[in-house]
């Protein structure tokens, strides 16, 4: 018996997208052809002004996944961060060596975190939606800040992110209300196997 076709059936397509290549290739960043761009890169944001605007997302798959738009009223912010833990001075003396506090102290906010509420700090007239690696060396961390301006006509005017302008929403990036910011509370990981991820590190004063 001869198989029959829907004529109004959507043919399966079969291959990677744009998007596809885009993610594997900042899988192993040190390698291939992203090893000399993402060195060119580090050179030229090591000279640029810290927090500042770009055109368009160095990432862009991975923009897109975190809610980024080519429309107005998104921004993103490229931001410069210490690497690094708890950044302390070192005291000469007047105590032992392991009561000074420096090593094995856990910070209670990531590295992205920090450079999101930063970011915010430079922008207050916006609000961080989310944020993605982009590079570090030796010293610092690179991150690519996405910003939503809750007042622009174009962003009241689309239901998918108008949300972002309600009062509930105001300074989320302080509490923790972004991506970065819920995986250090621990919200990323629930049930089994996650029984000691919450509440966050800062509560449990692990962090101090």
């Amino acid at each position: 018996m001869a198989k029959q076709f829907d004529d109004d059936a959507v043919p399966t397509v079969k291959g990677k997208s744009m998007y596809q290549y885009m993610a594997e290739a900042w899988k192993k960043p040190g390698e291939g052809y992203m090893k000399d761009l993402s060195l060119q890169r580090r050179v030229k944001w090591r000279r640029e002004e810290n927090f500042s605007r770009v055109e368009r997302p160095t990432r862009l798959d991975r923009a897109r996944k975190l809610g980024y738009k080519a429309k107005q009223g998104y921004v993103v912010v490229r931001g410069r961060v210490r690497k690094g833990s708890m950044q302390k001075r070192t005291i000469k003396g007047g105590r032992r060596a392991k009561r000074k506090g420096i090593t094995k102290i856990t910070g209670a906010k990531s590295l992205q975190r920090m450079c999101e509420e930063r970011t915010q700090k430079r922008y207050p007239n916006l609000e961080v939606l989310n944020s993605y690696w982009v590079g570090q060396d030796g010293h610092h961390e690179w991150y690519e800040v996405i910003l939503v301006d809750p007042h622009h006509p174009v962003i009241k005017a689309d239901p998918k992110i108008n949300w972002i302008g309600e009062g509930s929403h105001k300074g989320r990036v302080y509490r923790g209300k972004t991506s970065a910011g819920k995986r250090g509370r621990g919200l990323h990981k629930k049930g089994k196997g996650a029984e000691k991820v919450r509440p966050s590190i800062s509560k449990k004063g692990l962090g101090k």
